[in-house]
């Protein structure tokens, strides 16, 4: 039998429990430290991910858990470096709204008691690495100093194409389901 607190959920929660963390350290101009434990957030989330599937711990919790600790983690990073200008507002608004569309389509789903089955396409998960990447790059720039903005302004762009086609493709898929 699988424990709903077993070590992929824990492991998970840990990572909701460093955003604070490292939205504290971008906040106070410590962008090396920020950089580092963000890392160690992104690395959770693979390892997390990894024992679930490789030691059949996957539970219930866990896959409604991870995408929501992703969530958290993206978000808040994206509005904290939104806020102190290390990315273009545009940006943090568009990632902010797909997630709020997403959120949104499924409590509306869930409301409306409609069955919902929506599984992370590979679009969306190009999305998400895309959203680590550019983050981790910019929180790694600033900390250690390397000169990559032009590097980042065509991130900045790739997250902003892979962001739109990860929300139309939500929408498709709710939009199926739900007609």
């Amino acid at each position: 039998m699988v424990t709903v607190l077993n070590i992929p959920n824990s492991i998970t929660l840990l990572r909701m429990m460093l955003v604070p963390v490292i939205v504290w350290l971008i906040l106070r101009e410590q962008m090396l430290a920020a950089f580092i434990v963000f890392v160690l957030a992104g690395a959770s989330d693979a390892l997390d991910g990894l024992i679930a599937k490789q030691f059949d711990l996957v539970t219930p919790l866990g896959t409604y858990l991870d995408p929501l600790a992703d969530k958290i983690l993206l978000v808040s990073i994206y509005v904290t470096l939104g806020i102190q200008d290390d990315l273009p507002s545009w940006l943090v608004i568009l990632v902010v709204s797909r997630d709020i569309l997403i959120v949104g389509g499924i409590l509306l789903t869930f409301l409306l008691g409609f069955n919902l089955s929506i599984a992370p396409s590979k679009v969306s998960k190009i999305n998400t690495f895309c959203q680590i990447s550019l983050a981790a790059l910019v929180l790694g720039d600033r900390g250690l100093g390397v000169g990559f903005e032009t590097f980042t302004v065509l991130c900045v762009y790739l997250v902003a194409v892979t962001t739109v086609l990860s929300g139309h493709n939500y929408i498709l898929q709710w939009s199926r389901q739900n007609s």
